[in-house]
């Protein structure tokens, strides 16, 4: 960790790319959280980014009128390594929103890595994540920084609410598979994050790089799940348990997860904290072991038939076009009209924030009892459904929770392990996220059990 060097303050956390379409509102959020538990004054943050001006103003709306306290502005260049380890001697944690992270996300990442600075993220871009993992994590081993991407949207929720749904299953039941169904729901438009397009549509571009880059890495054990291999998934589907149609998606929540599941099969016990007692300890060991193995998939649900070849009309045109660079130009200078309003360069309206919200369904499949998995041919027979419900998505619920894990790191930096390039999932599984999350609004409810024929 970085330590207060002579006749400068080091502050707790920067927000790197505050003056962003999400950087504002992550400002706006970590401002209503600057006290500490300990009533020992406030934290000290800071934001930082390329234009001084443009922050100053973000400063401003994020204040809502109210006279903040002096906030440090740092001008700060990814593209600049010198800027990137000046910043990083400035502070003890980095919550990065300058995305896409494909092209602006690494120097950040390679800075806090060689100053020994943790660094939270809010991308969705798996290609992103896994490279980081291969290139830094043994470096940030070593050098004590906790490095974790997808601490927005586009990871918590599905993270935590694959843990929630399986410790459901309580002995002697246990899982088999759970799939999630995510639920957008407005009375106005719905317009989407347009830099999560844009990281869409280089996913498109580069999708090759992502499976030469898993292929060249060392094949990592699986998570042993009991009873027979997963059924292969439906492209659509009409779930009736929860009315809903769905779709499936090709989600960076399924590769995060996997994640998850693939350090679980290597430390069954969870990741060692920093500096833990052996009541911490058996309290990590009897956490994990709560959590059952299941196999995992995501689809995006509707109530109505219609939004799918709605959807799937989108998601041709961004992989069709996405393949070209001058498809490429087209998607992004004209996303309004390829993506049939869905996403808006200028982005959503505060008025179209504060109306949408979502919910995540989570539709479990697993048998009453451990022994049915000894009898030939038995198929699941019991079915859990959980939710997670919460603010619209991008610039709600992702500030939400970036802040509440960038507040973990700050209060409970010992407790949490010490070193290395992680998902969410197996960092801040055991940490009291859930309960956080469920004080900001984001709530998470078990709606049935049952057997099933």
């Amino acid at each position: 960790m970085n330590t207060e060097m002579e006749g400068e303050e080091i502050l707790d956390a920067v927000i790197l790319g505050a003056s962003g379409f999400t950087g504002k509102y992550v400002v706006r959020e970590f401002l209503s959280h600057l006290e500490r538990p300990d009533g020992q004054g406030l934290r000290r943050i800071g934001i930082a980014g390329r234009n001084r001006e443009k922050l100053g103003e973000t400063l401003r709306w994020a204040a809502q009128g109210v006279l903040p306290p002096s906030i440090p502005i740092i001008e700060a260049d990814v593209t600049d390594a010198a800027s990137m380890a000046a910043l990083c001697r400035r502070t003890r944690l980095i919550l990065s929103c300058v995305g896409p992270y494909r092209l602006y996300g690494e120097p950040v990442v390679a800075a806090c890595v060689e100053a020994g600075v943790d660094y939270l993220d809010i991308t969705g871009e798996p290609e992103f994540m896994e490279r980081m993992e291969a290139i830094y994590h043994e470096s940030a081993l070593l050098s004590g920084s906790l490095v974790v991407s997808a601490c927005g949207y586009d990871s918590v929720p599905a993270e935590l609410g694959v843990i929630f749904h399986a410790r459901q299953w309580e002995p002697p039941s246990v899982p088999h598979s759970v799939d999630s169904y995510l639920v957008l729901e407005s009375d106005k438009q719905i317009v989407g994050n347009i830099t999560t397009f844009e990281s869409a549509v280089l996913g498109v571009a580069n999708a090759d790089d992502l499976h030469k880059l898993r292929r060249s890495r060392p094949r990592r054990p699986k998570l042993q799940v009991p009873g027979p291999p997963a059924s292969k998934a439906k492209s659509i589907e009409h779930q009736k348990s929860i009315g809903l149609w769905a779709l499936k998606l090709p989600s960076s929540d399924a590769a995060v997860v996997r994640r998850t599941q693939a350090l679980l099969a290597e430390n069954p016990h969870g990741l060692p904290a920093v500096n833990e007692n052996s009541e911490l300890v058996e309290k990590r060991r009897k956490f994990w072991s709560e959590v059952k193995p299941l196999y995992f998939g995501v689809y995006l649900g509707s109530k109505s038939f219609w939004s799918i070849p709605r959807t799937i009309c989108i998601g041709l045109m961004v992989v069709l076009l996405g393949r070209f660079s001058w498809g490429r130009s087209l998607l992004l200078k004209y996303p309004e009209i390829f993506t049939l309003g869905q996403f808006k360069k200028r982005g959503p309206t505060e008025e179209e924030v504060r109306s949408a919200l979502f919910k995540m369904w989570f539709l479990g499949h697993g048998y009453s009892d451990e022994s049915r998995l000894l009898q030939q041919g038995s198929k699941p027979n019991m079915e859990v459904v959980t939710r997670i419900s919460g603010p619209e998505i991008g610039y709600a619920t992702t500030p939400i929770t970036l802040v509440q894990c960038a507040l973990l790191v700050m209060d409970q930096r010992q407790s949490l392990p010490k070193g290395g390039v992680f998902p969410p999932g197996i960092v801040f599984g055991p940490t009291d996220l859930q309960e956080r999350l469920e004080k900001r609004g984001i709530l998470f409810e078990l709606i049935s059990k049952k057997t099933i024929s």
